[in-house]
């Protein structure tokens, strides 16, 4: 018997988006995401949508279109780069929860494409995720 059952990629993806977007408003039974939280499950359903195929991959494709529209204006940017601006976003900003999650999403794909530290932080979720996943 397992604990969890087999969400699969693309049901991981759905179920934290759902949890991600009820979880950061107030008036549930249950209190709102707090910070960490969101951040950890927003990186989770990153890896989620990477992993989950198509359509889901329209998600990675839009961002990593928006990345690279951002490295054709700012010349000789890297992802590791964007990786440490939004790091310094996301732990500096006053952010509510909401943008946290979207920012989170937007985070784990920079994340993968940058090396480093920051890769190997996304490589962690994204086991994670093939774990709970199955």
């Amino acid at each position: 018997m397992d604990l969890l059952p087999t969400f699969g990629a693309p049901g991981l993806a759905i179920g934290l988006t759902g949890f991600l977007y009820f979880g950061t408003e107030t008036g549930g039974k249950v209190k709102p995401l707090g910070w960490w939280w969101t951040l950890l499950l927003a990186l989770v359903a990153g890896a989620a949508y990477n992993a989950a195929g198509v359509p889901f991959t329209y998600v990675s494709d839009f961002i990593q279109m928006l990345l690279g529209l951002f490295g054709e204006v700012v010349a000789k940017t890297t992802m590791a780069g964007i990786g440490l601006f939004l790091t310094g976003y996301i732990l500096y900003k006053k952010l509510s929860t909401r943008e946290v999650a979207v920012v989170g999403i937007v985070y784990f794909y920079v994340a993968q494409g940058s090396g480093g530290a920051f890769s190997v932080l996304a490589d962690r979720i994204a086991n994670l995720m093939n774990g709970l996943a199955g």
